[in-house]
């Protein structure tokens, strides 16, 4: 790369602009010339006083060469003075010999051959740089945005950063808008302003530090931020109440998301009831069958042995059970001549209040010995014409 090309900005003829280099040479060469035409004219002057004096005016004029080899002397002192250069911590310095590079050198006290063969340049790889970049692209669905980004970096490689790249910090800019431009396209506008900020900005910074190292640039990147991402303000309104139905959407799947967690469990729950109320139903069923089978088998055995007995207790039985909650009143005069005096209105009364849930089966209110006698007689003739 030619010293004078443009976007360098590096030309070793030019000491002009340089104010980290040797001083000026012309100035130097002035200087040691008025210093060398004073000794002259004072050397003129001694020469013509020893002529005078001694009639040899060459000798004079002989010792001439001696002040002449120590300006040379002090001129290349002074030229070798000005290749000693100081490079601090957070620098780096690059050597030049005719423009070609030469070496890299560490901090500290440095010497190099004076100028016009060799120039030092100084490239700081410590300092954080940062440019700042807005462009407007488009998402994965066709949505326009424009995107405010910051880009950190710091020169790695002195060498590289000043002679791999023509224009650096230009490439830089251009793998920069390429990198988001890159990212930007394979998203949806949804994920650009959500949660997707992040990554994006992590995925751009991965996409430039790439394209910088296939340069070979010198350029490491730090960090890239997303400042701020935007619409156009022709559509701002519109995307606007496009973002509030997505958030009036998010609200309503969480609403939806609370209610079925609270009316599921419910659910489980009187499911797991019912369950188990039925198998509790299940058995009880079952055991009252069984119990009932077990009644009948023992019953059928008894009646197997004196069926007219089991017969008859059992019509009792079953015509005791017909008749307990019944109001009516069945007598068996036969045989008896008292007068049975009851109080029917009292009885229905009782019989009206026992028909009442839970209520108990009323006692007839007034029962005379001969009643009960002739209850007793009916019951013993009952069993009798059961026996036979």
């Amino acid at each position: 790369m030619a010293w004078n090309e443009s976007g360098n900005g590096k030309n070793p003829w030019d000491r002009g602009s340089r104010k980290d280099g040797p001083p000026d040479l012309d100035k130097i060469l002035r200087d040691w010339q008025r210093k060398l035409n004073a000794m002259l004219r004072s050397g003129k002057r001694g020469g013509a006083g020893g002529g005078g004096g001694d009639g040899d005016g060459g000798s004079g004029s002989g010792d001439l060469g001696i002040p002449l080899t120590g300006v040379v002397v002090l001129l290349l002192v002074g030229w070798a003075a000005t290749g000693f250069y100081q490079i601090d911590d957070a620098d780096r310095g690059v050597v030049q010999r005719f423009g070609k590079y030469t070496q890299t050198t560490m901090p500290g006290l440095r010497w190099h051959l004076p100028w016009p063969i060799e120039t030092v340049d100084k490239v700081n790889i410590s300092v954080i740089n940062r440019f700042t970049q807005t462009t407007s692209m488009l998402t994965a669905d066709e949505n326009i945005i424009i995107v405010d980004m910051v880009v950190q970096y710091r020169n790695s490689d002195a060498m590289a950063f000043l002679f791999e790249v023509d224009d650096p910090i230009g490439t830089l800019a251009d793998a920069s808008e390429s990198a988001i431009r890159e990212v930007i396209g394979k998203s949806e506008m949804d994920y650009i302003l959500g949660e997707g900020r992040e990554a994006i900005a992590e995925d751009t910074q991965v996409v430039i530090q790439n394209a910088l190292d296939e340069y070979g640039s010198g350029i490491i990147i730090s960090k890239v931020n997303l400042q701020d991402v935007n619409f156009p303000p022709q559509v701002e309104s519109a995307v606007q109440d496009a973002i509030k139905a997505r958030e009036d959407r998010e609200r309503l799947r969480f609403e939806a998301d609370s209610y079925a967690n609270d009316v599921i469990p419910r659910a489980r729950g009187a499911g797991a009831r019912q369950m188990e109320d039925a198998e509790a139903y299940r058995e009880r069923v079952t055991a009252n069958a069984e119990g009932d089978a077990s009644r009948f088998s023992a019953l059928l055995t008894e009646y197997r042995k004196a069926p007219d007995v089991t017969r008859s207790r059992l019509y009792i039985e079953t015509i005791e059970s017909v008749y307990a909650s019944s109001n009516k009143v069945l007598l068996d005069a036969k045989g008896s001549g008292n007068l049975l005096y009851l109080p029917l209105d009292k009885l229905m009364q009782q019989g009206g209040s026992s028909s009442l849930p839970g209520s108990a089966v009323p006692e007839p209110a007034l029962r005379s010995p001969d009643a009960a006698d002739a209850s007793a007689r009916q019951r013993d003739d009952l069993r009798a014409r059961g026996a036979r």
